[in-house]
């Protein structure tokens, strides 16, 4: 892939010759390489800073600056046969979308927390939301069946058909394989989804706590992340008269996810049923809805999971995106899918053939066995699900949101003041050893997450060295 500028005004045409040495200094030979003299890097009177290669064919130089306009960092290269030939710019500064996007705070964590453990320290994490259970024996056998050629775009027609007929039996949502489209993760989805419905200047509509991606999802597509706030009180649940209330001309993609990740909150029928009847008539375009139901195992007694496409007025307008990370424990097979209308799902199916392709063949084979050995999983599913209602009982959901602001404010000795979420991670992660997510990353800078994917041994021993490290803070001010 190559970046063209034009050349300065000022700058004379540059013949073959110049444009064919150019391109050979880029690619590199190992017998120049042999004698060129080491890199030099010169500062320069207005503040910017010049690397110099040269060689005896030619030279070749990349300065850096800022021009005080725009603030955008540019580099300039020269390659010429001689010294006395103009530079010709390459820009190498980024979109402003790209800009506007902001790092995933949890795999930031997670990557520091595995660089510790990597370093020999005993650290716990409970940062990631990833079983601690294997894969079911019949995706692992599908392996060996071989199956290793390219599939389909949107995805082999045994495995769009196995779910359609888990989202018939399970969710009570009739499709046919031609409205499914399965990717490299339900995250390739959502943001699939995204981009194929929001135009730029439009709002997405995210409830908060939100799970880190959706408000950057938004920005991608150069659409603007709309956060509605939901209170601790009511469960973190999406308040109807809200939504109603922050719905404009604007709006076009409501994301909801139930059971919620970073929550563990489920919406009832009840609750999604005044949803969609203020979604519904209020909006005079056709406003679809983003159903994110990879947690729908993953719940405990009293609470039942309803799909929102399963009413009756919300089928049409609903693209409903799972996978088979959580409830198969499948998280590094990468593996999701998005069902819904067909125009809105070929649409999708567009941006994945020009992006990735279709999903792994292996993986899809092994997606495929793991729908065959029952209902809702069968019984490896079940006995996930129990251990995880233990560590549920002992601690409190898949997923702990937390308020943990009764702690923020407070200092300990070597440490600096815990002024929020992030702040308090951090120390509990140097203190204590045990890896959190802090809320700022969902929306909510009050709440910590806690993920119970450890031994019920493991999650006693993170509590312990939690509320070790919390004893050590004291109040800034004296009282």
């Amino acid at each position: 892939m190559a970046i063209f500028n034009h050349p300065k005004t000022s700058s004379h045409h540059i013949n073959k010759s110049t444009a064919a040495a150019a391109s050979y200094s880029l690619q590199g030979s190992s017998s120049i390489a042999s004698t060129q003299p080491p890199l030099k890097l010169q500062s320069v009177s207005n503040g910017s800073k010049s690397l110099s290669l040269s060689s005896q064919l030619q030279s070749f130089s990349v300065k850096s600056s800022c021009t005080r306009g725009t603030h955008l960092r540019r580099v300039s290269a020269a390659a010429s046969t001689d010294i006395s030939s103009d530079a010709i710019e390459v820009d190498i500064t980024l979109s402003p979308r790209v800009n506007s996007v902001k790092p995933s705070k949890t795999l930031t964590v997670i990557d520091q927390a595995i660089a510790l453990a990597e370093a020999g320290l005993p650290v716990i994490r409970l940062n990631a939301g990833e079983p601690d259970f294997d894969t079911p024996a019949a995706g692992i056998n599908a392996i060996r069946e071989g199956y290793t050629r390219y599939t389909p775009n949107a995805g082999t027609l045994e495995l769009r058909t196995a779910i359609c007929h888990k989202l018939k039996e399970e969710n009570g949502i009739s499709y046919t394989p031609d409205q499914i489209l399965v990717s490299n993760g339900a995250k390739q989805g959502i943001l699939q989804a995204v981009l194929a419905v929001c135009s730029p200047g439009d709002e997405v509509l995210i409830p908060a706590p939100f799970w880190v991606s959706y408000p950057e999802m938004a920005r991608l597509a150069d659409a603007n992340p709309a956060i509605l706030p939901t209170r601790i009180s009511e469960n973190f649940l999406l308040d109807p008269q809200l939504l109603e209330s922050k719905l404009t001309e604007k709006s076009r993609l409501l994301i909801l996810c139930s059971p919620c990740n970073p929550t563990g909150s489920v919406y009832p029928s009840k609750l999604l049923e005044q949803i969609a009847a203020r979604h519904c008539r209020l909006l005079v375009d056709f406003c679809p809805r983003l159903s994110d139901e990879n947690y729908e195992r993953i719940i405990y007694a009293l609470a039942t999971h309803t799909s929102f496409a399963s009413l009756s007025v919300m089928w049409d307008r609903t693209l409903t995106v799972n996978g088979f990370s959580k409830a198969f424990t499948m998280t590094g097979w990468r593996l999701g899918y998005l069902a819904g209308p067909k125009h809105f799902v070929a649409a999708c199916g567009k941006v994945q053939s020009q992006f990735t392709s279709g999903a792994s063949s292996i993986s899809q084979k092994a997606a495929a066995a793991t729908l065959e050995v029952g209902y809702a999983g069968g019984e490896a599913v079940s006995t996930m699900v129990k251990a995880f209602r233990e560590r549920r009982n002992f601690l409190g959901r898949f997923h702990l949101f937390l308020d943990f602001s009764s702690y923020y404010g407070l200092k300990v000795e070597g440490f600096a003041v815990t002024s929020g979420s992030e702040s308090s991670c951090q120390y509990l992660l140097d203190k204590a050893q045990v890896a959190l997510v802090p809320g700022d990353a969902f929306g909510d800078d009050s709440c910590i997450r806690i993920s119970y994917v450890e031994s019920l041994t493991t999650l006693q021993e993170a509590v312990e060295r939690i509320k070790e490290a919390l004893v050590s803070l004291k109040p800034t001010v004296p009282v």
